[in-house]
């Protein structure tokens, strides 16, 4: 009996363990990344520009906060959708996934999840449609795997609050139109939503960035800013919430890179086929083979660890281990594989003109942020042995 070839960035059929709902999403991410995406971001990394012309599009798509509710204007997806989500747009590059995790899980999900209904009914609809942009300020510029040392606080005075302090590697930040802000207060760490036009509030973005380049990425100042109780998320307080956030946005990152390591092998499996060394294409070669096949059973490890992750999400029993795990694991083999990529291509893989250098670079970013490798290898030796090492 015939057998038809097998997907070889989808070696064990993942696909079809997918939903019809969940594949219509892929499908649609997908052709938006080739027809939009892919054309222009090339470009855009090399100038250092994010495409904000695709944020009404993002927008139509039902990409921003895209498993809320739709009460709210959202698309209600599940956990596995959303996940597909970052998948295909990290297949365009990490900067335009980075831009919908932050918007969705870090500053709509706690608008939802810690916010009261007022808050939810004035910025998520219009969040959702693309005209409010949201940053997340968390990082501190003396350190951001510690954010129980924050040194931004709010005061009580009257019925406001005065925030002052800073923040570091904020994506968006130049962007927003609010910033969901995490300071110390008498009553413990708390999340407050900071207008752009608060009087003492300053975003500057960061340049000379040799990674992310088509995102943005600031400093967030706050010399005795004036903010209002009714801006401050009333339903959490002390480090839960901003890490509540993180384990949202985490989840998402654990499928991103599998995007980015997927745009990687495609494009050197054609390469290594048409490029001729020595009277043979390279792809006839076992060096090159090998890791070929070694790019593919990485890819597939990580997209059936990231599925087991969703199912668990959908299913409301996901846990911070797990995401910490998958989100290890992934960076890891994506960065690998975006290497072991350019260093197929040779030369020609210095320039943007092929991904996989774009790609490498930008998974320093992905590797690092919302948790170092080593911070989450250190929740997991937490879960086995029960001791904190940190």
């Amino acid at each position: 009996m015939a057998t038809s070839p097998l997907n070889p960035t989808d070696l064990y059929d993942v696909r079809s363990l997918l939903s019809e709902e969940e594949r219509m999403v892929q499908d649609t991410v997908a052709r938006f990344t080739d027809e939009r995406v892919l054309p222009i971001i090339g470009d855009c990394f090399d100038r250092g520009r994010f495409p904000t012309e695709l944020i009404p599009e993002m927008a139509e798509l039902g990409l921003l906060g895209s498993s809320l509710p739709v009460e709210y204007g959202c698309a209600g997806m599940n956990g596995v959708s959303y996940g597909l989500v970052c998948q295909e747009l990290e297949r365009g590059d990490s900067g335009l996934r980075s831009f919908a995790s932050v918007q969705s899980s870090l500053c709509m999900y706690p608008i939802y999840a810690y916010g009261s209904e007022e808050q939810r009914r004035r910025w998520l609809p219009d969040m959702a449609a693309g005209k409010v942009i949201g940053c997340f300020g968390l990082t501190e510029p003396q350190g951001g795997s510690d954010p129980g040392s924050m040194r931004t606080h709010a005061k009580k005075d009257g019925a406001d609050w005065i925030l002052n302090g800073s923040k570091m590697w904020i994506t968006n930040g130049n962007l927003a139109h609010i910033a969901i802000v995490w300071a110390q207060t008498d009553e413990g760490i708390q999340g407050f939503v900071v207008e752009k036009d608060f009087p003492g509030y300053a975003a500057q973005e960061i340049h000379k960035k040799m990674s992310l380049r088509a995102s943005v990425t600031s400093a967030l100042y706050f010399d005795n800013v004036r903010v209002p109780d009714a801006n401050r998320l009333p339903n959490v307080k002390g480090l839960k919430g901003p890490l509540g956030c993180l384990t949202q946005a985490r989840y998402g990152i654990t499928w991103g890179p599998i995007g980015a390591a997927i745009a990687c092998l495609a494009e050197v499996l054609d390469y290594s086929k048409s490029r001729i060394l020595f009277k043979q294409p390279i792809a006839a070669r076992q060096a090159v083979q090998i890791k070929l096949a070694e790019m593919a059973r990485r890819i597939t490890l990580a997209q059936l660890l990231s599925l087991q992750l969703g199912r668990l999400k959908d299913a409301g029993v996901m846990q911070p281990t797990q995401v910490s795990l998958a989100k290890w694991n992934n960076c890891r083999m994506a960065i690998d594989i975006a290497r072991e990529a350019r260093d197929i291509l040779g030369g020609a893989g210095i320039t943007t003109e092929h991904s996989p250098i774009r790609h490498a670079l930008n998974l320093e970013s992905v590797i690092t942020y919302e948790g170092t490798e080593t911070v989450h290898q250190l929740v997991v030796g937490r879960e086995l042995t029960g001791i904190n090492a940190f």
